[in-house]
């Protein structure tokens, strides 16, 4: 049962996963079609009983995945573990509170599970090497994103001084606000300066945010050059639950336990 429900290296695996794939999309394509009024008000007796029945049978899986773990609170912490329980409580709690149900389209979440389902090893070991590349990246990207909330803070004040609130820049938030989306090229134009000083500085925050925007590119790519890439399979550990291992493993690289041949 462990193999069928946690791995896909197996016919009836696979066949699992498959089917939870399918009762996901019914369920958010359901909840994306309610919201519109002339669908709910014709259908709704239908997609109610739709909702009901893809809970009840995700609350099955939900105590299959945890009877079946022999360590069920690593499950319960873990990232799919939390998006499975957040799947089936808007329902339930639909009954007692107004409008939660909108919150089933979390549901969308679980789809992330096709890139194990249908052994797209090649998308998977890709996406781990990104986040490798991310977690290396992390403490320069950290000192990057000090700078640019320094160099805002600075800029929105100037704006300030220089306009003024007779121009919209009504305080120094209000001109941090400004700096941002023009910094990061959004240009809402709910604000824009008068002054032929304001619009200078604001001519060198634009053309210095397309440099800002190309750093945390630049190192994001330095150091995905520099992780390895590796083939993996979706064995996944039924102790702490980790993927990604190779495919001639046979303890799980991150607890040590044997992993299911």
């Amino acid at each position: 049962m462990y193999e069928v429900i946690f791995e896909a290296d197996t016919p009836a695996g696979k066949a699992f996963d498959v089917i939870l794939l399918i009762l996901i999309l019914l369920s958010v394509i359901a909840v994306i079609i309610e919201s519109v009024p002339a669908i709910e008000t014709r259908y709704h007796p239908w997609l109610n009983r739709l909702e009901w029945t893809v809970t009840i049978l995700f609350t099955i899986e939900f105590i299959l995945r945890i009877l079946v773990v022999q360590r069920p609170a690593g499950y319960l912490l873990s990232f799919y573990g939390i998006i499975d329980f957040l799947a089936v409580l808007p329902t339930y709690l639909a009954v007692f509170i107004a409008g939660a149900q909108g919150l089933i389209i979390i549901r969308a979440l679980r789809l992330l599970r096709i890139f194990r389902i249908f052994k797209l090893t090649r998308y998977t070991s890709e996406g781990t090497v990104l986040i490798r590349a991310l977690k290396a990246s992390r403490n320069k990207i950290s000192v990057f994103l000090f700078a640019v909330f320094t160099l805002v803070i600075i800029i929105g004040t100037l704006m300030y001084m220089i306009e003024g609130t007779e121009n919209g820049f009504t305080s120094i938030p209000r001109g941090i606000y400004w700096a941002v989306v023009t910094m990061t090229t959004v240009g809402y134009g709910d604000i824009a300066p008068s002054t032929n000083l304001g619009q200078f500085v604001a001519a060198l925050v634009m053309i210095l945010g397309y440099g800002i925007i190309a750093v945390p590119t630049g190192i994001v790519t330095a150091e995905y050059s520099r992780v390895r890439n590796e083939d993996i399979t979706t064995q996944t550990c039924p102790v702490c639950l980790c993927e990604g291992h190779e495919p001639d493993a046979i303890y799980c690289k991150h607890c040590g336990s044997k992993l299911n041949p």
